[in-house]
């Protein structure tokens, strides 16, 4: 008992010494948690407007090259009219595990953990005035489409769902490719109807895309590509090696005697 008496001061000296250091962790961990909570929640998926911008850059992109065509500002196609656009470019494709921030130069395994630290970490540099969500307009761009194609079966149509698509791809049309600002906005309007537009229909006739779009270099023409360079060189040095065995061939020559020479007389 009389050591414990002893002891006891001990123990709220113990305390107030650890009591700064509990009371700085935690102002710590509230700032960290402060920090990581006050990204404001945006209603844009990020993984169909990337989506959305990847039908825009195949299926239409190569199309208003040709025709040296600039997509006005108030089109929603428009690569400013993109939440995610600044952040998309900013992103480096280091190798196939190796995702790098274009802003702090962090590194990541995934894509998607990239795009997690976008939105914790680099959502004050999101421009949310007046910019519209592109994925928004995954329905008049087929994004379920593209998105699904790996997948086998196929959803019902809906035809109040295909009408609505329809009226939002013609508007678009309308916006983006006027046929009064002359004979290439003219011609784009219309292929973005036959591109986009007529597929949004429940009779199957019509699938979209039906124009292509930017080729692409598969990996199985990469591969052959490779094996050829690797296997050219090989077969000439097997033709090298058996020409030079044919002229390094030693022959034997006998040397033939005549029989039934008269000899000459003296």
């Amino acid at each position: 008992m009389g050591r414990l008496k002893e002891s006891s001061p001990v123990i709220p000296l113990l305390l107030l010494l650890l009591f700064p250091l509990l009371l700085l962790s935690q102002v710590l961990g509230e700032s960290e948690s402060t920090r990581e909570g006050n990204a404001p929640e945006i209603h844009c998926s990020r993984h169909r407007s990337r989506a959305a911008w990847q039908i825009i850059q195949d299926y239409l992109t190569p199309f208003v090259e040709r025709e040296r065509y600039q997509i006005p500002n108030k089109c929603r196609l428009h690569p400013d009219n993109d939440l995610y656009r600044d952040q998309e470019q900013h992103k480096v494709h280091v190798d196939v595990y190796e995702w790098k921030c274009g802003y702090c130069r962090k590194s990541f395994n995934e894509e998607k953990f990239l795009d997690q630290h976008f939105a914790t970490r680099h959502y004050n540099l999101l421009n949310t005035t007046g910019t519209k969500c592109l994925a928004d307009l995954c329905g008049a761009l087929h994004c379920d489409f593209v998105l699904m194609s790996s997948k086998k079966g196929k959803s019902k149509c809906n035809p109040a769902a295909a009408a609505k698509n329809r009226h939002l791809c013609e508007s678009l049309a309308n916006t983006c490719f006027p046929v009064s600002q002359g004979p290439a906005a003219s011609r784009l309007h219309e292929h973005f109807l036959r591109q986009f537009c007529d597929a949004h229909t429940c009779t199957g006739k019509t699938k979209p895309f039906p124009k292509g779009g930017k080729k692409k270099s598969g990996v199985f023409y990469l591969a052959v590509s490779i094996l050829t360079l690797m296997l050219l060189p090989l077969f000439y040095l097997l033709v090298f090696l058996h020409q030079r065995e044919k002229r390094t061939g030693t022959q034997v020559l006998r040397r033939i005697v005549k029989t039934g020479k008269k000899t000459k007389p003296s």
